[in-house]
């Protein structure tokens, strides 16, 4: 095939559709993937949805499992600390938080 019948068919391919990212953050009960949900928040980088704090009474997903099985990528974990002594009870705050990621085809 000649360099001129290969961009020929390069350019007869659709441009590609842009992406947006849509990214979900689950807080678990604790580091495992298959424990409960016990808060979260989602972020719409297509527009499409807008998501406010306490718009929802059920979490999206009941563990970050579901999460991957429907087809959410994970790209970030908390890392695993222990507590300091005398704040091993300290509740104020989450800390096994977990970071998905869908690529979502836009409309250009």
């Amino acid at each position: 095939m000649s360099k001129r019948t290969t961009r020929g068919a390069a350019m007869n391919r659709p441009a590609p559709r842009p992406l947006r990212q849509k990214v979900l953050v689950l807080y678990l009960a604790n580091s495992a993937l298959d424990s409960p949900t016990v808060a979260w928040a989602v972020y719409d980088g297509t527009g499409e949805t807008l998501h406010m704090a306490g718009d929802a009474d059920e979490p999206p997903y009941a563990t970050g499992l579901a999460a991957l099985r429907d087809g959410w990528r994970l790209f970030q974990a908390s890392q695993l600390l222990p507590h300091t002594r005398g704040e091993e009870f300290d509740l104020a705050y989450l800390k096994y938080e977990f970071f998905f990621e869908q690529l979502v085809e836009i409309d250009p």
